[in-house]
């Protein structure tokens, strides 16, 4: 995984981890972190294409296919973990917005 990617699953790790956060950080989170995830969705995809090209050229490159295979088995659990921590992150601005709104009511 990137270096940006590691930071931003660290921070977002912290974030579920109960910290103190505002509307604007999560936002601000969510908003990379969805970037994170369609950029590894893209390189998942794009590569699986290449790997059915390359099934379906007779002269493709053995080297080349292992190449692919090795980053799509390594993108998909990357991608997985995104998505849970995404889902995490969404699940925190939904609590965030809750207390907020039953705070101004009360």
């Amino acid at each position: 995984m990137s270096e940006l990617a590691n930071d931003l699953v660290e921070r977002l790790r912290e974030l579920l981890a109960e910290r103190p956060s505002t509307e604007s950080e999560l936002r601000s989170l969510s908003d990379r972190a969805h970037e994170l995830e369609r950029m590894l969705t893209e390189d998942v995809d794009a590569s699986e294409e290449r790997l059915v090209q390359l099934s379906h050229d007779p002269e493709s490159s053995l080297a080349e296919a292992a190449t692919l295979l090795r980053r799509v088995e390594t993108l998909k659990p990357e991608l997985a973990r995104a998505q849970a921590l995404l889902e995490n992150l969404d699940e925190r601005g939904r609590r965030l917005r809750t207390k907020w709104l039953l705070d101004q009511a009360g």
